[in-house]
């Protein structure tokens, strides 16, 4: 095993990011990492096991993966308080971007500008502070998807596609009034309050089956990934269209794999114009991440954008998982290199931020206080993703992501050969690091992972699924390899 010691210190990590090629050999980003994971006890160790009978008294624990000690985690490590160092390809459920322990966001997070928007927390709707346009313009909007170049910003995902679908409501209750500019009739004032048409219409966001979208009771209306998630709760009447369920590898069922994507859109425009809630907006994610790691192609994207502008039907595109480079794009929906941008891009996770990106400004409701919440977002949050915005293109990380995802794909491949009755379905390929395969023994491997020290978490009924943080390198892709090759040896 390597060094045992992680440092805590902020003094100790100031000069730690470098990323650097010296001799043509790969040099860490974070020269403080451990050189591989460090095992000390069982996991969960005995200190662990402690303050996990501790929290349990106070907090719901049943979904605990293991009890962190961030103040010893560097970097693409996780440690726990038994001494033991994880590499970490789960990232707290992909929203670590940049490392933990990262120089330059402790640097900005202690910042005078990030203690003033943390103890002065505005209300950005009534009183928002004099920089807050520098801000989002340095920071969230400078990576703003392209024809999209407004922003409303939110608390969490959830929140993000919450809000996205009010948007879309509103913009089409506007064009069928015949403008922002047409007043509210008094039926549609007083039904409202009651809950009733027309104040409150009969509309729906069309989402896809095995998509997730957030647990909030808007969001949960179109989240279609397990029965837990939303048992008990009462949804909204809206529907889900079919997600194409390809076969790999692409390359051999590429004419199956186009049969069931044009299946899938000739449903999905049946729906849009046949549902009786009319569908004002459709939502979709790049990759279905919690669903189980479900592809679709370029195309089928491209048909979905043909079929909403037929329809004058808003496309949400849901980036919240796929966001912020871990595809080897800044956004995932770039790789679709679609001629019209979708109308709406949320994001979160990574961002360490939420919001929506849109464009077209009939997309801001027609009044105030409509599309409205006390804090709107939080200042604290837009500068700390502008650190991680000026940290991914000071390292050049998505690319960086891309080439890596590149290699580590190439691994898993022949891992996949050596192992052909374990590693099924193995997909990803091209979508940087943001890769995924099928298990006939997920949750074992998972279990297993942590006892030849790598962190990683699953999605749907049998994924396995890689999450590393931008700053992974071919050194811990040939760590994350070897793990796997001891794991499905036995």
């Amino acid at each position: 095993m390597a060094t045992e010691t992680v440092s805590n210190t902020a003094a100790g990590l100031t000069n730690a990011v470098k990323g650097l090629f010296v001799n043509g050999k790969e040099s860490p980003f974070f020269p403080e990492e451990p050189e591989a994971p460090i095992l000390k006890t069982e996991i969960p160790g005995p200190q662990s096991k402690e303050a996990i009978a501790h929290l349990d008294k106070v907090f719901d624990t049943r979904s605990l993966n293991m009890m962190a000690n961030y103040h010893n985690s560097v970097g693409n490590y996780i440690a726990d308080l038994d001494g033991n160092v994880l590499l970490d390809v789960y990232a707290q459920i992909a929203s670590i971007p940049v490392g933990y322990s990262n120089p330059s966001l402790l640097a900005a997070a202690t910042s005078p500008d990030m203690a003033s928007a943390l103890i002065n927390r505005p209300a950005l709707g009534n009183f928002p502070q004099h920089d807050w346009a520098e801000i989002l313009e340095t920071g969230i909007l400078k990576v703003a998807p392209k024809g999209l170049n407004q922003v409303f910003t939110a608390t969490a995902g959830s929140d993000a596609n919450e809000l996205a679908y009010k948007a879309a409501f509103m913009w089409r209750r506007q064009q069928e009034r015949g403008g922002a500019h047409v007043e509210w009739s008094p039926e549609e004032l007083s039904t409202t309050m009651n809950n009733q048409s027309p104040g409150s219409p009969n509309l729906s966001i069309m989402s896809f089956k095995s998509g997730f979208h957030g647990r909030l009771f808007g969001s949960l209306s179109t989240t279609r990934s397990k029965p837990v998630h939303k048992m008990d709760m009462p949804a909204f009447d809206w529907p889900q269209a079919p997600f194409p369920h390809l076969k790999y590898p692409l390359e051999k069922h590429a004419e199956e794999n186009a049969q069931e994507e044009a299946r899938c859109l000739e449903e999905a425009e049946r729906i849009i114009t046949t549902f009786h809630s009319p569908v004002a907006a459709i939502i979709v994610e790049p990759v279905q991440s919690e669903g189980g790691d479900n592809h679709a192609s370029p195309a089928f994207f491209i048909g979905l954008r043909d079929i909403t502008k037929k329809h004058k039907v808003l496309m949400i595109v849901d980036e919240v998982q796929t966001g912020v480079g871990a595809t080897g794009k800044f956004w995932a929906h770039e790789h679709w290199n679609m001629q019209d941008p979708p109308d709406m891009v949320t994001f979160s996770k990574k961002a360490q931020a939420a919001g929506y990106y849109f464009g077209n400004p009939d997309l801001r409701p027609n009044k105030a206080y409509r599309q409205f919440n006390t804090w709107m977002g939080d200042p604290a949050r837009a500068l700390l993703f502008r650190a991680i915005i000026n940290e991914i293109e000071r390292l050049n990380l998505v690319e960086q992501t891309a080439k890596t995802g590149d290699y580590l794909y190439a691994g898993l491949e022949k891992l996949a050969a050596k192992y052909p009755d374990e590693i099924l379905n193995l997909r990803g390929k091209g979508q940087g690091t943001f890769i995924a395969f099928d298990s006939p023994r997920r949750d074992d491997v998972l279990k297993k992972a942590k006892t030849v020290g790598v962190n990683i978490g699953g999605s749907g009924e049998r994924a396995v699924r890689l999450r590393p943080m931008l700053i992974f390198q071919k050194h811990h892709a040939d760590i994350l390899l070897e793990a796997f090759d001891k794991i499905l040896q036995s």
